[in-house]
């Protein structure tokens, strides 16, 4: 038996973004970046450790959206043309920076990688991610585990307690559908918790969730081990917190290891940076700029002068931080061993996006972190909380406290100024769902689709995307249509079901549009 042990944790999550009305849409592009720079490369890693007898356990939740945009056939044969489009403009840009020996290993890179990912997504997988993750998931390697069933933030629609428990219900069921088996974890999003969720988990047939640090260590009563044991609420559903040690490492820009200046800066992108009319097939059908993926810079330093991109350095640094999180890991997992009566569990959450998106070396430094930890080493080792609640299944018994793990660790992201008009609206429509759920139980036909197609709208509105990206400024345009197109639909339904003039031609165009959950039955909320 190891010394301690460490849960990787990955949260891979974004919003149902779907758009068949248009032909091209700018916000789909989040899913395909996604997909190109995270979850195919996390699946490459995996594949390898796998195809070189490498063992390694893993925890990631797979949203509810983000499994049916992954399993949507029109978003599958969208993202074929987005990297078919990106390797135009790989081709391109190996010619224009033929005289320009530092760039243009880099554009290569860019087309190679491209290549691959198509190879992977449309000849291994048929265009099926999801396959992909489960095939992992059977063979051991990755404990899949759920969210709400659109990342609703469930503390401030508590005051609806059906709205809460067909978040939950809606997402198990979800997540059974497309792997086969019931989640055994949840990934409350933004880890927002507050005491009495734990009720709806445990309906649910959910075991466990995660915190943010101070959701444990501010429980009552404190847990001995802060959070290097799990704990038990009332009902048996057991807590696990965020290791914040290990977390401000890999996550924080600043002083973790992203923030090194060999790796790729983010934020220089040719889309920005070339002639607009060279540039203009590959962004925004509009014209407007984007982000197309091509990047030849380093972060440098705190400065705007970026200097080109070494993928070599930068791969060298990764194996030495690599080396340094897991000699952290040792000496927090020996200190701690000294004084609990159980090895110490360390928790290390953090958005899959990270890893490749956002820090664009990230897939390499798990492969090197996994492979160091499988080495001749038995401090710590790799293990998931369902794994650890086996082993050890007694565990204090606590009340965490109110939490979640956004701005000072409570609900100031998705309840501010920029932001606050939208709850009044959001519950008085799951307040108006309750009552066509109670009122006709027994639906059937048009009517049942009109219910149906309700709780598919309001769900989509209780989306805490769209509240984070109005206070972050960014977007912001496109999250408030998002809100008031699917409330106003919600509202229009509402209306339509009990005078009984529902327009069959209008609720087919946003059922095709709002397409997510096809299976859900609006009685969730009764």
């Amino acid at each position: 038996m190891p010394q301690g042990y460490l849960s990787l944790v990955l949260h891979a999550h974004l919003p149902f973004v779907r758009h068949p009305e248009h032909e091209n849409f700018l916000e789909e592009d989040w899913l395909f970046q996604a997909i190109t720079e995270t979850y195919i490369p996390l699946i490459q890693v995996f594949h390898g450790l796998v195809q070189d007898g490498v063992p390694f356990k893993l925890t990631m939740s797979l949203t509810p959206t983000l499994l049916s945009m992954l399993s949507d056939d029109l978003l599958q044969q969208r993202y074929v043309r987005f990297l078919d489009l990106s390797l135009e403009l790989a081709k391109k840009e190996i010619i224009r920076t033929r005289n320009q020996p530092e760039i243009q290993p880099l554009a290569q890179m860019y087309f190679d990688k491209l290549s691959e990912s198509r190879e992977l997504f449309v000849d291994r997988y048929q265009h099926n991610l999801v396959q992909a993750f489960k095939d992992l998931m059977e063979a051991g390697h990755l404990e899949i585990i759920t969210c709400g069933a659109t990342h609703g933030y469930l503390p401030l629609m508590n005051g609806v307690p059906n709205a809460v428990r067909a978040q939950i219900q809606v997402a198990v069921q979800t997540h059974e559908r497309f792997l086969g088996v019931k989640p055994s974890g949840i990934w409350l999003p933004e880890c927002a918790y507050q005491p009495g969720i734990e009720t709806y988990l445990a309906e649910a047939g959910l075991e466990y969730f995660f915190l943010d640090t101070h959701g444990l260590l501010n429980a009552d009563p404190r847990p001995q081990y802060g959070v290097h044991t799990p704990i038990f609420c009332s009902n048996g559903v057991a807590a696990f917190g965020r290791d914040a040690e290990s977390s401000k490492q890999v996550w924080s820009s600043e002083e973790g290891y992203p923030g090194d200046f060999e790796y790729r800066e983010f934020y220089r992108d040719i889309g920005y940076d070339l002639d607009h009319d060279y540039i203009r097939p590959y962004i925004a059908a509009t014209g407007e700029r984007k982000m197309t993926g091509f990047k030849y810079h380093r972060i440098t330093g705190a400065t705007d002068h970026k200097e080109p991109y070494r993928p070599q350095h930068a791969r060298s640094k990764t194996a030495t931080h690599a080396g340094h999180f897991l000699f952290n890991r040792q000496r927090q997992i020996n200190l701690l061993a000294e004084s609990m009566d159980r090895p110490p569990l360390v928790v290390a959450p953090y958005d899959a996006e990270l890893f490749g998106h956002w820090w664009y070396e990230g897939p390499d430094w798990l492969n090197f972190f996994i492979r160091k930890i499988a080495l001749d080493q038995e401090v710590v080792a790799l293990t998931t909380p369902a794994d650890y609640l086996k082993q050890f299944p007694i565990n204090p018994c606590a009340t965490p406290s109110a939490s979640s793990w956004g701005y000072n660790g409570y609900h100031e992201h998705w309840l501010s100024d920029k932001n606050d008009w939208v709850y009044r609206h959001l519950n008085k429509a799951a307040e108006r769902m309750v009552e066509l759920a109670q009122h006709y139980p027994e639906a059937s036909g048009l009517e049942e689709r009109a219910l149906n197609q309700a709780a598919r709208e309001l769900l989509l509105a209780q989306a805490s995307d769209w509240a984070f990206i109005m206070y972050t400024g960014t977007m912001v345009e496109y999250a408030l249509k998002r809100t008031k197109d699917h409330l106003l639909r919600f509202t229009r339904l509402y209306n339509d079901i009990p005078k009984g003039r529902i327009d069959e031609t209008w609720l087919a165009d946003i059922e095709s549009k709002d397409n997510i959950f096809p299976e859900i039955d609006y009685r969730v909320y009764l």
